[in-house]
């Protein structure tokens, strides 16, 4: 079951209760009867992304054996030069 953070009106202090998805919000502290809130965050995911995936998955290797071509810009000329892929011209103007 999910966790929702609720927020006390009065004092703006926050805490977190496991109900239901199916449940209704609540309106009143379950202990105090206080009004409060629910508070809207971001979900909190558990993926397999981490940085150094990210690093590994954006390689000129990877980008090859994936089908696409990679170009990176020159910063002396301004031109895009290829350095992954075999499609598609060796050099790109800007």
């Amino acid at each position: 079951m999910p966790v929702y953070v609720y927020e006390l009106l009065d004092t703006g202090d926050q805490f977190e209760i496991v109900q239901s998805m199916k449940d209704d919000a609540l309106t009143r502290h379950p202990e105090t009867g206080d009004p409060i809130r629910r508070v809207i965050l971001s979900p909190n995911l558990g993926t397999k992304h981490t940085p150094g995936q990210e690093k590994a998955r954006l390689s000129n290797d990877h980008v090859a054996k994936a089908g696409f071509t990679k170009y990176e810009k020159d910063k002396v000329t301004g031109k895009y030069n290829k350095v992954a892929g075999n499609k598609g011209p060796d050099q790109l103007a800007p």
